[in-house]
């Protein structure tokens, strides 16, 4: 365990709780972004059980481009009202090749190495072999129910 702005972190490897809370839009309009104990919580148990091993199995850098999410900062950005990011159990992430990432995170839930409650494929294109490519990626996870692994391209 180590300590740094105010929060104690716990088994986080490639991740940090200050990553999965910054925000240049919360900045900007000068909102408080701070989590809750309970999400601090949350977005420990996502790190845990899916974005690190994730991040272990695929060998290279993972961004987050939003994790937490307080109420205004969702609501300016267009967020979901029921949106998991409210509760510090989601974050969309991107890499240098998104759709490896997408079929490692589908091959690890198949062989139940990694479990999901959502992956959301957002902003989907397609190539010229008519191949799915996500602008980034959406994943969650959850403690208050059981994960559906549900998958949702956009």
């Amino acid at each position: 365990m180590r300590a740094g702005r105010g929060w104690v972190f716990f088994s986080m490897k490639y991740f940090t709780l200050t990553e999965l809370t910054n925000s240049r839009t919360a900045a900007h309009n000068r909102i408080n972004n701070e989590p809750t104990a309970e999400v601090r919580e949350a977005l420990t148990a996502l790190v845990d059980h899916v974005l690190d091993p994730l991040r272990k199995a695929y060998g290279k850098p993972i961004y987050v481009n939003s994790g937490y999410r307080c109420p205004t900062l969702n609501q300016l950005v267009g967020g979901a009202a029921g949106s998991q990011h409210l509760k510090g159990e989601a974050a969309d992430i991107r890499c240098d090749d998104n759709r490896a990432l997408m079929k490692l995170i589908m091959k690890m839930n198949l062989e139940r190495r990694l479990t999901f409650d959502q992956l959301i494929l957002e902003r989907c294109w397609r190539d010229r072999r008519g191949l799915q490519h996500p602008a980034w990626i959406h994943i969650s996870y959850t403690r208050r129910r059981r994960n559906r692994g549900q998958v949702i391209y956009q």
